[in-house]
């Protein structure tokens, strides 16, 4: 609990971007450091001050009229569109932003979080990139006037242009890649975190009310609910530290000899403590009991498997756990009784970010079975599934075992 604890108060002190909290009526009532260097104020300035401190003077009166009007009507949404932000800091001078907004609620009142990120160096690109094109501009008139005494030097300078045009074309194409995954990570982020978030400080609250010993349950009521909420945020986060390792190159499969009995047992123990009331996993094995595997990327995928199973099954309910050692390798099959997947998502089920619309509420990432697919592929392995809308899904997962080369090097 202390360990997650100080996961979730790393990932406020040392996120990249400015995290402010406000309250309803515009007052700040949290900044991480990022956000202190950024506007050059010790927190005791910031904290219970009006968020206007932070608008330009010429801005100030009109923010006070947006803000109250946002407050009516908050939802989450980026700020500034179609015209540039900008912030100021402790001395006065201003600086482009680039902000996000998320609302929450808790039992002390409604809070709005902002994402706060300083694109000065973004700014400075895009002006030279503005001077890159007029100056690609300037050299095409020049050409047109000179084209009857100078072909072919019209011809090769041409085609040095349409070199330059190029380059430039697929650094916006990629600058603009980079934007719109940095605008959907903040968006899923700043979305899943409210939820664990918001129980997190409201079961906190509660819990300083329960001060006698008969109020025990009521105090564990609420620890669970916190420890509940720090796990989905450590799933999260999980989530989002595996995209970064796999597209660094930073992980690879290394095969050891298992019991698969035994690791799947150990691995059901840990995974039915998020079981819903009722739930039952049914284990079956066949086959060999040894097999050769990287088991904490096999954990992995496993672990993503049979939550999704559970997290999109009813309660009173069944899953099928079966594994197979045989010839061709070691299968696993889950099998549920949930929701399935929609015909018209299942070519989509393993894109990141990619939810299924029948999903309804359940929390996640969307970055799962994508991370799922990727260990599939570090381990040359297969994965496949299928699936019924209202009758439930069956995912496979077939890996080779390296127990043949292994005893041959032997």
């Amino acid at each position: 609990m202390k360990r997650h604890i100080e996961m979730l108060n790393a990932l406020f002190k040392h996120a990249t971007e400015g995290i402010i909290v406000v309250d309803n009526h515009g007052t700040i009532a949290m900044v991480n450091p990022t956000a202190m260097d950024l506007f050059g104020y010790e927190e005791e300035v910031l904290t219970g001050n009006k968020i206007e401190i932070l608008i330009p003077f010429r801005q100030a009166k009109a923010h006070v009229t947006q803000r109250v009007s946002y407050m009516r009507e908050p939802r989450a949404r980026g700020m500034g569109h179609n015209r540039d932000l900008f912030a100021r800091r402790r001395d006065g001078s201003e600086f482009p932003v680039e902000v996000s907004l998320s609302p929450f609620s808790t039992s002390e009142g409604d809070f709005v979080v902002a994402f706060v990120v300083d694109i000065t160096n973004r700014k400075r690109q895009e002006n030279a990139l503005k001077e890159a094109n007029q100056e690609i501009q300037k050299l095409n008139t020049e050409l047109e006037m000179r084209v009857e005494q100078r072909t072919q030097e019209l011809a090769e300078a041409l085609l040095k242009l349409e070199t330059s045009q190029k380059e430039v074309i697929r650094s916006l194409e990629k600058e603009r890649e980079l934007n719109d995954m940095k605008s959907k990570f903040v968006t899923v982020a700043s979305h899943e975190f409210r939820t664990p978030l918001a129980t997190i400080l409201s079961s906190a609250s509660l819990i300083g009310r329960y001060v006698h010993t008969e109020d025990d349950e009521k105090r564990q009521k609420h620890v669970q609910r916190i420890k509940s909420a720090v796990n989905n945020l450590t799933e999260i986060l999980n989530d989002f530290l595996s995209i970064g390792k796999l597209e660094e190159g930073h992980m690879q499969s290394v095969p050891v000899l298992i019991n698969m009995p035994t690791c799947c047992g150990d691995l059901l123990d840990e995974i039915k403590s998020v079981c819903k009331e009722g739930q039952t996993i049914r284990y079956s094995h066949k086959g060999a009991d040894e097999a050769w595997l990287d088991m904490h990327l096999v954990r992995n995928v496993l672990i993503n498997i049979l939550s999704n199973a559970i997290k999109y099954s009813e309660t009173y309910t069944e899953i099928w756990f079966r594994t197979r050692v045989d010839g061709e390798g070691v299968h696993f099959e889950v099998e549920d009784q949930g929701i399935g997947i929609p015909q018209s998502d299942q070519a989509h089920v393993f894109e990141r970010f990619f939810r299924a619309h029948n999903a309804g509420n359940a929390q996640g990432t969307g970055l799962g079975l994508n991370i799922v697919s990727k260990y599939i592929d570090l381990m040359k392995g297969k994965i496949w599934f299928e699936s019924n809308p209202g009758e439930g899904t069956t995912f496979y997962v077939t890996l080779p075992n390296h127990l043949e080369k292994a005893t041959l090097a032997n």
